[in-house]
Parts: structure tokens; C-alpha cells; sequence
């Protein structure tokens, strides 16, 4: 039956079919395959979503386009580009940095691409820097968007492995710094190679003034993830908080925002949201065919069969699986089938499932600059009007050094763990 529910998932996806419904129709197969009672359809697919910390997922992604396209991100921008634009080749460390900080606003690889992108690339274009390759460390960057906290895919990890949303949130900070750290350091020496422009002097006066136009978008990770490790409110509420403090700011404060386009984000975002819930729903429904035939006990004997029970080993062939799962699949829908299978083994090498949540997003974020299907190069390619094939070029050298922080997240417990064990105690 295993092979059946896969066999049918994968052929669904080869003909088109869409994934929610891919997952669904191939786990319905295997019903009927078994004689299985259909009533037990509806029940698993509202179980799916029968989860509280779910309420996140909808409100980090109407915050994250309130913030993409609020005017909040292009202020927060402006400020990093006058205070960092003098050095050499300026925009380019701008352009990961600014990555790096709405990522702690928007919980999406996509919202962070765009905003990032609809800031900088005209600016960049003026200032002669190439096209391809500016975009391309601008989709490179926006993986960092899931895993710098809030991350939606976090959220769905921690609702499947009955773990701690906050963990994996302090959890995500340390990787999701060393992937900008690597794209820093690869923007400076390309700066460097082509002789980038250095950016106009600006006093510290105007620096001030850039400075106090964005305050209150710098202040919204500060009371968004402050609140969620202080305790004062969970991460679903932190969700909830985030919506309105970006409606306030965007509204009353920068008066970027009106009636219509808070609708039209609004609906934008229920869309989103159906989708991942969808996705969730159907999931549930191949997760209890995975389940009730223990799939995911067999995939873990064999894996550690033929490893050899080696944890570095089992860990190696797992990494290549998530890395090669996130260039076919969508980042929620490869997480939600990837989760329940690769527990069994991780427990079985004695493996932390904090651990190796945050490390599961970090491959699957990397997925999301990787061709064919790659959302972040869609977002760069759109605002830029290049072909994909232009930008997936140069985005090469800046995804292996996002595979390499991935594999060190993996193989050094420690730098996921660290934090979490500071801030929270026992990990």
C-alpha cells in the first residue's frame, strides 16, 4: 500500500494535478484500494486543521504583506541603504541585511523577496550593478524570510511534531544569521570583483532622519518575537498582535495604507491561507494512510539499515532528500510529508526534533531559490522582467553556500540548540 499511496501521489503531481490535490486523491485510493469507510474522509480532513496554533498561519501571512506592501519595508530599507550604502558595493550587503530584518517581520521567503526587491532593484539598475545577479542575491536572500522567526513553516512543523513553536523560533535565529553572514561575505567580494559604485555620503543627520521614518516598522520583531519569549503572549496571539500593529502603523502612522488595498491584502491573504490550510487538510488524510500501514517505521528500519545506524550517516542521506524535495515542492507541502516519515529515524539516532525542525525549514528554504520550482526567483524574475534561466545562473555559488550553513546546522546540533537552551532552559 505504500507504494500505491506514493505511486499515486506522484503521478498526480507528473499530469499537473495540483499538490493539495495530489495528496488528497492519492490517500483517497488507497482507501478505496482497502475498503476503508469513506465517512472517516471528513472526519480526518477537519482534524487536520483542528489545531489552535494554526491560527498563526493566516495572520503571519496578512502581516507580511501589510509589511511588503504597506510602505513599512521600503522604509526600513532606505534606512539600512543610508547607513551601510557608502561602503563599497553597498546595496548588495543592504539588500541581504534588509533580508535578513524583514525576515524577522514577515515569516515568508516570497513577502521577503518582494519587498527587498521592489526597494532596491531600481536603485540598483541606476547605479550600474547587474541586473541578473542583484536579483539573484535578493531571491538567495529571501530564503532567509522562513527561517529567522516568525516562520509559518515552523508553525506546521511544530502543529505535526507536537513540539514547541517559541523553541523553534529562538532555535531559527542563529542559522538564519549564518546564511546572511555567508551572502554577505559572498556580495562583498563580487562587489569587490566588479568595482560596485560606492554609494553618496549621507550625514549623520540624515541618517537620524532615515532612522526615525522607519522606527516604528524596526520596532515591530522587537514587540512581535519580545512578546512571544517574554511570555506575554503565545506565538498564534504574536500573530494576531502582528496584524494590528501593522495595520496602525501602515495606516495612521505612514498613511500608506487605505481601505482598498487593506482589503485587497486581506483577500490575497485569505487565498494564501486556504491553500496552506487545504494542504494541511488533505495531508492529514495521507499522513493516517501513512500511518495505519507504518510507512514511516519501514522508511526509518531501512534507513538505518542501510547506514548502518551512523547518525552522520542517517543525517547525510536525509539532507540530500529535504534538498531535493524543496527544488520539486512547494516549501509547506514538502514539510508536511517529509515531517512524519523522517521522525522515526532522526528519534531513532537519538536525534533533537527542535533540532531538527529548524533544520528541515532551513533545507526546504533553500529549495525556494532553487530551480524548477523556485518562488523566489518567480518574485525576483517579475520585478525585474528577466527570464528565470538569467537569474538561476549566478544564484548557483550563493545556493551552495546556503547548503553548506545547512549542513553545518545539521551536523552541529549546538547552533540551533544554544539559544533555545538560554532562553527556555531544558531542549
Amino acid at each position: 500500500m505504500g507504494y500505491v499511496l506514493f505511486g499515486a501521489f506522484f503521478a498526480l503531481m507528473l499530469i499537473g494535478v495540483p499538490i493539495g490535490l495530489a495528496i488528497g486523491l492519492a490517500a483517497l485510493i488507497v482507501f478505496a484500494v482497502m475498503g476503508i469507510p469513506l465517512q472517516m474522509v471528513p472526519q480526518t480532513l477537519l482534524e487536520g486543521n483542528n489545531s489552535f496554533a494554526l491560527v498563526a498561519v493566516p495572520f503571519f501571512v496578512l502581516a507580511g504583506d501589510i509589511l511588503a506592501k504597506g510602505g513599512i519595508s521600503e522604509r526600513i530599507v532606505a534606512f539600512a541603504e543610508a547607513a551601510l550604502g557608502r561602503i563599497r558595493g553597498g546595496l548588495s550587503v543592504v539588500a541581504v541585511l534588509a533580508s535578513m530584518f524583514i525576515a524577522a517581520i514577515s515569516g515568508s521567503g516570497a513577502a521577503t523577496t518582494a519587498a527587498v526587491g521592489a526597494s532596491l532593484i531600481p536603485d540598483m539598475k541606476t547605479k550600474k550593478y547587474d541586473v541578473a545577479e542583484s536579483a539573484a542575491l535578493i531571491a538567495a536572500g529571501g530564503t532567509i524570510g522562513v527561517v529567522i522567526p516568525p516562520s509559518v513553516p515552523m508553525v506546521l512543523y511544530a502543529v505535526i511534531a507536537g513540539e514547541s513553536v517559541a523553541k523553534l523560533f529562538v532555535g531559527g535565529f542563529i542559522p538564519g544569521i549564518l546564511m546572511g553572514v555567508g551572502l554577505i561575505g559572498w556580495a562583498a567580494w563580487k562587489a569587490k570583483q566588479r568595482g560596485y559604485p560606492r554609494g553618496e555620503r549621507m550625514s549623520i543627520r540624515d541618517v537620524g532622519k532615515k532612522f526615525l521614518a522607519s522606527f516604528w516598522g524596526l520596532m515591530a520583531p522587537v514587540i512581535i518575537l519580545g512578546g512571544i519569549f517574554s511570555g506575554i503572549f503565545t506565538p498564534s496571539e504574536a500573530a494576531a498582535v502582528a496584524v494590528v500593529y501593522s495595520v496602525i502603523v501602515a495606516a495612521f502612522v505612514y498613511k500608506s495604507l487605505d481601505f482598498k488595498k487593506f482589503y485587497q491584502l486581506v483577500v490575497g491573504a485569505g487565498v494564501t491561507s486556504a491553500l496552506i490550510m487545504f494542504i494541511i487538510a488533505t495531508a492529514k488524510l495521507f499522513g493516517w494512510g501513512l500511518a495505519f500501514y507504518q510507512i514511516p517505521q519501514a522508511v526509518a528500519s531501512a534507513m538505518l539499515s542501510l547506514t548502518g545506524n551512523v547518525p552522520a550517516l542517517v543525517y547525510f542521506m536525509i539532507g540530500v532528500i529535504v534538498l531535493l524535495a524543496g527544488m520539486f515542492m512547494e516549501t509547506a507541502s514538502a514539510l508536511i510529508i517529509l515531517t512524519p516519515i523522517f521522525i522515526p529515524a532522526v528519534m531513532g539516532v537519538g536525534g533533537n526534533l527542535v533540532h531538527f525542525g529548524v533544520v528541515l525549514v532551513v533545507g526546504l528554504a533553500i529549495g525556494m531559490a532553487t530551480p524548477p520550482v523556485a518562488i523566489d526567483i518567480y518574485v525576483a524574475s517579475a520585478i525585474t522582467g528577466l527570464p528565470m534561466g538569467r537569474i538561476a545562473r549566478p544564484i548557483i555559488p550563493m545556493i551552495i553556500i546556503l547548503i553548506l550553513v545547512f549542513f553545518i546546522a545539521m551536523y552541529v546540533p549546538g547552533i540551533v540548540l544554544a539559544l533555545p537552551r538560554l532562553v527556555m532552559g531544558n531542549v
